[in-house]
């Protein structure tokens, strides 16, 4: 027998490895045996048996291979393998999902107690970021709101300080015992019914704010009086989400850490009333010259309807802030809503049947404005159209601008400031008499400044000053109309586009029209103009002159209306006030399209006339008038004040020409007086009906400038006529208007070089008039001139006579703005003056308070038109 002992039989399939794991195995009392650990035949390969771990057994790793490719038996499919059963994780998962115990779809349905969970860490998310908030904001403070008003400077176009105004003098918190319990219950009633009982914010307001913000709608309507205040204290006027949460957050913390009266005070003494008043002390002194404290309950449901938007409710009008904002659109919001916070008081038992019968008697009339310090002579204006240019073109407010903190860099020019108001001092000394002549009562001027090829403003003259009563800034007014400076435009547009007859083509200055008095307009097709009443439309002029047919450069010269109604006609009125637009004017200030629209029936103020011929100045180079070069807030420069574009709107040629024919005007025409400015000059008179209203709009290449006379009824602020002002018969464009801008120009272009103006090259076809004497010969202007019959003495220019308008079926076309409102009169009964937009010198053409707010009758910024008619030169 061997010495060596016989090894006993080792386990199959895996050796000693396998034996190990077999007695390691052993130890669980759940776990099979090891494979060939009882010795049991059954326990070998290839069985057919199941161990007692219920695994199958195979008898080769072929066998193995095929029975997985087959399925594997009892072995469950892996994830997306037929949407079985996951094995189970190896560790454990915080977030069991998708599900591995479940089979198909309820794989992959979140339990109870996943979703639970989630919802738990959201809102306890939320909770911690409300904390965060809650204990990160201030409460406000009506001192802070008061320390932080500062100044707006304005300054000169070198730089140089014009003027520093603002709301900190014009700011003084009281206490609540000093406001009356009338106002306190009128802002309530009016704005916050729950005021002492809500808990200073409104979810369901500042939810719907917040879906208006997303669709775009109107964002008001979701602020408690407690969010105002905060607003007031600490928030821009901004409607931005972030805004909204940010104001809900501080509403919260003041609501547990201010009484209510204490919130209701702060609210009072931060609002914004209007005309730069900050707070119920200084609207009730701004408003009614007394202190707070001694207000009416009429009085003060007054001022609450302010809260609305002074804007809007202030009675004495903003239309230099917005064209619907007139005079007489506010006064009837205001006394409504007036008359409707008196009724909610009274509803909420806040006024007795008698106080409420004592308020509602008599609407509370408010003083008029007043001038600010500082704010006096051309400065107040100059600032009024700095502020509104930059209104309108920045996301600020009125009420965030008067706050201050701003630095307004304008284009303004003091030298030419002064200058300009000098030559309308000399010359309504020199002319007007109002205490010996009744005619020369009531009398005002407007003008303004611009230079050529660039758009700025340099110099303007707004009036009398807001030291003297008066608010409306005549520079940038509408409700004037321009009369015979409006001829150009006919002019131009024929030589741009042709008429009807030359197929596009220019037309000549040399092509001859028809310039006798009582003429009858026709239409393209030969047909006449009609009135409203079928009968025929006929043009006057101002004198019965036999002029006979006539050049349209003899015409413009001498200021005869008839030859440009009719040239109107033949190249399109649509064309002419598509040609004005082009040239600077704004299209609202237009008055309807129909045969009398040639003679200058619109409303452009005195800065776009200046501007629109300043077109003419740089070969037909437009650019919009501006006023601000740049605005900082506390030294960091706002964007949005870039120098506006530079367009070519005409042919170089035809500006050219235009010039040529205006310089004319002032070599043998109306203009002649403007040859005392002894240097190159172009431009043209314009005087209305009953010379209501007389122009002069001038040019040389480095500065284009309007002039504007007119007189207004103080009560009602209807123009009224100017025959027998000055001691004249009538007054005209040639006269005080163009003695003023002489006197202006020859200042404001000392020491500069007389360019002159380019060379104009022949341009167009002779196309003449109907009933023109047949062939036209081809002759010179010279020629022409000479063989013309010209008076010795020039007669009088031309001027509409009161006349039937054509009807508005024959002559109102799609481009027809206002042709409805037109009168049955040639536009000659003075109207339509008491709306308008305004831009400052602001705005694309195509497409505002302290007490230095202008309110006005008329509106500004080239609004809407008058019902104003003919025109003479």
């Amino acid at each position: 027998m061997s010495e060596h002992r016989r090894k006993p039989p080792q386990p199959q399939g895996g050796g000693r490895a396998a034996a190990r794991r077999g007695q390691s195995g052993s130890s669980s009392g759940r776990r099979a045996a090891p494979r060939g650990a009882t010795g049991s035949p059954s326990d070998s390969y290839g069985s057919g048996s199941r161990g007692s771990g219920g695994e199958e057994q195979y008898g080769s790793r072929a066998e193995a291979r095929r029975a997985a490719q087959r399925g594997g038996g009892r072995r469950a499919a892996g994830p997306g393998r037929g949407g079985g059963r996951a094995a189970p994780p190896g560790k454990k998962r915080i977030i069991d999902y998708p599900r591995h115990d479940k089979d198909g779809w309820r794989r992959w349905t979140p339990s109870w107690k996943l979703v639970s969970g989630l919802c738990l860490a959201f809102f306890g998310s939320l909770v911690a970021v409300a904390g965060i908030g809650y204990a990160m904001v201030s409460v406000p403070s009506e001192k802070n709101a008061a320390a932080q008003s500062e100044n707006n400077v304005y300054y000169w176009a070198d730089g140089t300080q014009m003027v520093a105004t603002g709301s900190g003098q014009n700011r003084q918190n009281v206490t609540i015992d000093r406001i009356p319990v009338a106002m306190q219950w009128a802002v309530i009633s009016a704005e916050n019914k729950s005021f002492y009982d809500d808990s200073g914010i409104d979810p369901m307001g500042i939810a719907r704010a917040l879906g208006n913000m997303a669709t775009g709608g109107d964002t008001q309507g979701g602020s408690t009086i407690t969010q105002q205040f905060v607003k007031n204290t600490y928030l821009s006027q901004e409607q931005t989400v972030s805004r909204k949460f940010k104001e809900m957050f501080i509403s919260i913390k003041v609501g547990t850490k201010l009484t209510k009266k204490e919130i209701l005070q702060g609210y009072l003494n931060t609002s914004y009333y209007g005309r730069g008043a900050y707070g119920i002390q200084a609207a009730a002194q701004t408003y009614y010259g007394k202190d707070a404290v001694d207000l009416t309950p009429s009085e003060c449901a007054f001022l609450a309807a302010l809260l609305k938007g002074p804007t809007y409710y202030d009675p004495a009008g903003n239309p230099n802030l917005d064209s619907s904002a007139t005079a007489e659109k506010n006064r009837e919001r205001s006394e409504e809503r007036w008359s409707w916070i008196l009724e909610q008081m009274h509803a909420d038992e806040h006024l007795s049947d008698g106080e409420y019968q004592k308020a509602i008697k008599k609407y509370p009339e408010p003083q008029g404005r007043k001038a600010v310090k500082g704010m006096t002579g051309q400065v107040s204006y100059l600032v009024d159209t700095a502020k509104r240019y930059v209104l309108k073109n920045s996301a600020i407010t009125e009420a965030q601008f008067d706050r201050g903190g701003y630095q307004v860099y304008t284009t303004f020019e003091k030298d030419k400031v002064d200058a300009l108001a000098k030559a309308v001092k000399k010359v309504e000394k020199e002319k007007l008499d109002p205490k010996k002549r009744e005619e020369d009562q009531h009398v005002q001027f407007g003008a303004a400044s611009v230079k050529p090829n660039d758009g700025a403003i340099v110099a303007l003259y707004g009036g009398a000053g807001f030291e003297n009563g008066h608010f409306n800034n005549n520079a940038d007014t509408s409700g004037v109309p321009v009369g015979s400076t409006w001829k150009p435009f006919v002019l131009a547009a024929a030589m741009q586009h042709g008429t009807y007859k030359t197929n596009g083509v220019g037309v000549s200055p040399q092509s001859k029209y028809n310039g006798d008095d009582h003429l009858q307009i026709k239409e393209n097709d030969g047909s006449l103009v009609l009135k409203k009443d079928n009968t025929p439309f006929y043009q006057e002029n101002e004198t019965d002159y036999k002029w006979g047919y006539i050049t349209l450069h003899k015409a413009m010269e001498q200021s005869v209306n008839t030859p440009f109604v009719q040239l109107g006609m033949d190249v399109g009125m649509e064309k002419v006030a598509d040609f004005a637009q082009k040239s600077g004017i704004l299209k609202e200030s237009f008055a309807g399209i129909n045969a009398s629209f040639a003679l200058g029936t619109s409303t452009p103020s005195a800065i776009r006339m200046a501007d629109a011929y300043a077109t003419f100045a740089a070969s037909g180079k437009q650019a919009d008038p501006y006023s601000v070069t740049a605005v900082k807030h506390k030294g960091v420069e706002l964007p949005g004040f870039e120098k506006p574009r530079v367009k070519q709107v005409m042919r170089e040629n035809v500006a050219h020409n235009v010039t040529e024919v205006l310089e004319n005007v002032i070599e043998n025409g109306t203009g002649y007086k403007a040859q005392g400015l002894g240097r190159r000059a172009a431009g043209k008179t314009g005087t209305t009906d009953k010379n209501k209203s007389a122009w002069w709009v001038g040019y040389t290449q480095q500065l284009a400038t309007s002039v504007a006379m007119f007189r207004e009824d103080p009560k009602d602020h209807e123009l009224l006529s100017m025959n027998g002002t000055a001691g004249e018969d009538s007054i005209h464009g040639g006269d005080v208007p163009t003695q003023i801008w002489t006197e202006y120009m020859k200042d404001a272009l000392k020491g500069e070089e007389d360019p002159g103006f380019p060379k104009a090259e022949k341009i167009g076809e002779i196309a003449d008039g109907i009933g023109a004497p047949s062939p036209t010969p081809s002759v010179t202007e010279t020629e022409e001139e000479e063989t013309e019959e010209t008076p010795s003495t020039p007669p009088a220019p031309t001027q509409t006579e009161t006349t039937p308008a054509p009807t508005d079926t024959a002559t109102c076309r799609p481009f027809d703005f206002r042709c409805d409102d037109e009168e049955d009169n040639g536009g000659t009964d003075s109207g339509g003056t008491d709306n308008g937009g305004t831009d400052g010198g602001a705005t694309s053409s195509p497409d505002p308070t302290a007490s230095s707010d202008t309110g006005n009758s008329r509106g500004n910024g080239n609004g809407g038109g008058g019902l104003l008619g003919g025109s003479t030169g």
